[in-house]
Parts: C-alpha cells; structure tokens; sequence
C-alpha cells in the first residue's frame, strides 16, 4: 500500500466523516471473516499496516495532525468497518479505488481490526479518568467562559474575532497544556490576544476544557459542524492560477510574491476563502481634486454626504466639504464584488487551490 494513496483515502474519510450525504459503499467481505482472526495477531498485523502507511499523517495514537490530516480516534463511531472498506475499494472524489492487488484483503481486514479494537481500548481508558476530567473542564469552562469565549464562541468553536479551538492544529498537537499553555501566557500580540496570567490549577482546567469541547466537536454524527480546510482543497490548481493571471485580473492588484506571499500561511480555510471573496481592511485610495485644479491623493480616512478626509503620503489627516471640492475612490473591494456575479463554482474552487500555494 503506498503511502501517498493511503493519505488520499484518509482524508476523504474523513470528508465522509463531515458529510454524510451518499449511499454507504457495501463491502463484500463478511464481518464473521474478520472477527474469525486471531485477535492478538489481528491487533499485531493492523498495528504494523497503521503504522507504516497511516502514523505519518494521522499519529501514532490516530489523534491525527490537523488542520491538514483529520483524528481517526472516533472513526468508528460515524462510519461502519464496510463503509470504510467500500471507500478503500471504490474511491471516492481524489481518493483512487484499490484493488486487491494494491492493498490485499488480509491487510484491509487487519487495519479495519486495529482500528475497531484500538477504538475500544481507548473508550475503556477514558472512562476510567471520566470522573476526574469532567470535574476539572468544568471549572476551565467557567474561566473560559470569563476570558476566552468572547473571541473564540462559548463552545470554543470559533466567534467574531478568534478561531475555532476545537478544530485547531495547535490543541491537536497539545500535551498537557504544553502548547496551549504557552500561547495562552505568552499571547499572541500580532493577532491581538493578550496574555493571561493564570495559576497551574486554572490552566489545568482550561486545557482540560478545551480537550473536552474539541472531543466532543469530533464526535459529532450526523451533520457538519464546520467546514474543514480539506473541503477547499479539491479544485485545480493550474486551472486556478490561470483565472489568477486571466479573466480574473487578480495579477492586476495583487502579486503571488509581494502582497500575497504567503498567504495561506496566514490564513487557513474558510477564513482564506472569505478573504478572498470580501478583503477585509482593503484601504480605498481616494483623489480629491482642489478648486484650484490640484490633486491629492492619499487613503480614505472618511466620507460622508458632507466631508472627504484622507491621511496623505505623509500621514497627515486632511479633510474637505465636498461643496468645495471633486472626489474620486478606487476601492480593491469592488474588484472582488464585481466577480460575484461571474464566479463559477469550479472558478472559486480552483482559485482557493491556487491560493493554497501560496506559503
């Protein structure tokens, strides 16, 4: 099984996962063939397949690498064993289908059998600790509550100004609070969050809260919660770059090496694609042409019925009554509202494709 094709089948697993609108795949094998095994060689055989095809991307312990490679630890709560099987045989989207020669059927049944038992194990382990984490997200989500959830929504799944924590690389890839707990002291100034200083106990609660929120966000059945980054990765992107630098004018306000080099480094998803479709903080260029025939030029600080302001190149604030002068703005914005009424589907798809390569 190569890797790369086992990657493909994982992450449009995991699309399945999101959204669940087609027909179930049938796989052909019975589940009394797998559970006929030997469950110790079964784990031992499923374990190795796992781990040389599928850690890479998804974690020794299946907690998965987001934003770019989903959890597979509560796979089997959304999807049956022949429902992953008949996508591994079938394919779906950019996943190709595997024939028994590329991925033999003694190999598929061991994975879907570590993958049921690890699954098991883990559910086990967990509600051995249930009573002890849940007293102690309680009390991080009061604090949370307090000083986190007017950025980042009262569930941690995103709000006006602050991401989504429960679909977040960063708490994926936490240990103990080893990741949040230093982003939460130190802040982040250049996204404006400010540091907080709390106790060994509070950030205790608060990582545990997090944790909490973000399991649960994965357990979720039957809807999608969010869009995931790999939901906007399925367009063209030759086809994206040639809208780019053709019918879309984009080369004609923006540069893959100046403006926009890397962008996609900076914003992921469907946080990229919004600013995309409607820039935020795209400064107007407003020129103002003086009784005396002179123009200035400068960004557009204000405007209204009566007044035109603008800070010049200098930075000095400058302001007219429009009944003594003659205005005109360029505004980026338009741009990007013109296209709305032109856009395709696989034009928007393809051009986040495209965009997606600029890191």
């Amino acid at each position: 099984m190569k890797r790369s094709a086992t990657v493909a089948f994982l992450v449009v697993v995991s699309a399945f996962i999101v959204c669940q609108d087609g027909q179930a795949p049938i796989y052909a094998a019975s589940s009394a063939q797998a559970q006929s095994a030997d469950v110790h060689a079964g784990d031992n055989a499923g374990a190795k397949v796992y781990e040389d095809n599928c850690a890479v991307c998804h974690g020794e312990k299946m907690e998965g690498k987001l934003p770019d490679f989903p959890p597979l630890t509560s796979i089997r709560k959304q999807l049956s064993p022949q429902q992953i099987a008949g996508l591994v045989r079938q394919g779906k989207g950019r996943m190709p289908a595997f024939s028994n020669t590329d991925l033999p059927e003694d190999q598929l049944t061991a994975l879907l059998h570590y993958i049921d038992t690890s699954q098991t194990t883990m559910t086990a382990t967990a509600g051995a600790s249930t009573a002890h984490s849940s007293a102690l997200s309680e009390s991080g989500g009061s604090l949370f509550q307090q000083n986190c959830a007017f950025c980042h929504g009262r569930q941690a799944d995103g709000g006006e100004t602050g991401p989504d924590l429960t679909h977040s690389k960063l708490v994926a890839e936490d240990a103990g609070g080893d990741k949040i707990g230093e982003v939460v002291r130190n802040g982040r100034p250049e996204k404006k969050m400010p540091r907080f200083n709390f106790s060994e106990q509070e950030m205790d609660g608060l990582v545990a809260f997090i944790h909490t929120q973000a399991a649960k966000a994965a357990a979720m059945k039957g809807h999608r919660r969010g869009v995931d980054v790999t939901d906007l990765q399925t367009g063209d992107v030759a086809a994206g770059k040639r809208y780019f630098n053709g019918i879309g004018k984009c080369i004609s306000c923006h540069a893959p090496n100046g403006d926009l080099s890397g962008i996609a480094s900076r914003y992921t998803g469907l946080e990229l694609e919004r600013r995309m479709l409607y820039p935020e903080d795209a400064k107007s260029k407003v020129t103002v042409t003086l009784p005396s025939g002179e123009k200035v030029t400068g960004t557009l600080a204000y405007l209204d019925e009566f007044t035109v302001a603008m800070r010049d190149a200098s930075g000095t604030y400058r302001s007219w009554s429009l009944q003594n002068v003659k205005y005109s703005v360029d505004s980026p914005v338009n741009a990007h509202v013109d296209l709305f009424g032109k856009y395709t589907d696989a034009d928007i798809h393809n051009l986040m494709a495209y965009l997606q390569t600029l890191r």
